[in-house]
């Protein structure tokens, strides 16, 4: 009896150093809790990782779509302030090409193409003419950079087409002003902007320089032309072609053309803004 009994102490003692608690026989063992993994370590993801602005984005441009289908004789021939102490006729009735696509039209239809192709890039695009059949004293040569002035903008850009009688003349002139009020400064600037506008359209549309002004250079510096005289900002006036030639006629006559040209001349001002 004594025996057991220190047996027992034994035994006991022996757990306290540990001894784990066998089940009965026969006892189902509980089933062992899972084994804990460790969750894969989250990839961070930058908060500050956006969408790249367009390349335009903020900038402000205001296209001039030359003349207007609205010209009456009563209108146009009104005398206006020319910017350098003269004075010439409020406006033209333009010229077209010889089947009957009027200047007006086509500098509108380039004007909306380009305001298309500028916006899509982010631009602020503001037009001297929202229509082709109005004609009011804001169309006035005088009044073509107002908007450009007030607006502050990067640059107004004016489009036209000439209307030589030879047939054998054509390609594209760009003119710029040798009397702006926005001073030296914004005429060198301007100097730029018809440069970057040259290299698109030739290199992009093949658009030939003019065989008849500017002596092979596509630039006539003159100091008559009542639109970019008066502007502040960086302006130009881009004689797209002659419409009395029929090469050039046909191709202003193309919408897809007029798109192409919508694209060459954004991306020469994209490459002067940026």
């Amino acid at each position: 009896m004594v025996r057991s009994r220190l047996l027992a102490v034994a035994v006991g003692l022996a757990c306290l150093t540990g001894c784990a608690s066998q089940p009965p026989s026969g006892a189902v063992s509980p089933p062992s809790p899972p084994t804990a993994t460790a969750s894969p370590t989250p990839v961070p993801v930058s908060t500050s990782a956006t969408a790249a602005a367009p390349v335009l984005s903020g900038r402000v441009i205001v296209i001039d779509a030359g003349h207007t289908g609205g010209w009456t004789s009563s209108w146009g021939y009104q005398q206006v302030p020319n910017g350098t102490g003269g004075t010439k006729p409020c406006n033209s009735s333009g010229t077209a090409t010889r089947s009957g696509y009027a200047e007006h039209a086509y500098n509108f239809d380039q004007a909306a193409a380009l305001a298309k192709v500028l916006r899509a890039r982010g631009a602020v695009v503001l037009l001297n003419r929202t229509n082709d059949t109005t004609a009011t004293d804001d169309l006035c040569v005088n009044h073509r950079a107002d908007k450009a002035n007030q607006r502050r903008a990067d640059l107004l850009i004016s489009l036209h087409a000439d209307g030589n009688t030879s047939t054998g003349h054509r390609g594209f002139h760009i003119i710029i002003s040798t009397a702006m009020q926005g001073g030296s400064r914004v005429m060198a600037e301007s100097k730029t902007l018809a440069r970057d506008l040259r290299h698109s359209l030739e290199s992009e549309i093949g658009l030939p320089r003019s065989n008849y002004i500017g002596g092979g250079t596509a630039f006539s510096p003159r100091s008559d032309i009542a639109t970019v005289n008066f502007a502040q900002r960086p302006a130009v006036m881009l004689e797209m072609g002659n419409m009395m030639n029929a090469d050039d006629a046909a191709l202003f006559s193309s919408r897809r053309w007029r798109e192409q040209a919508a694209v060459a001349l954004a991306d020469g001002i994209q490459a002067f803004l940026t």
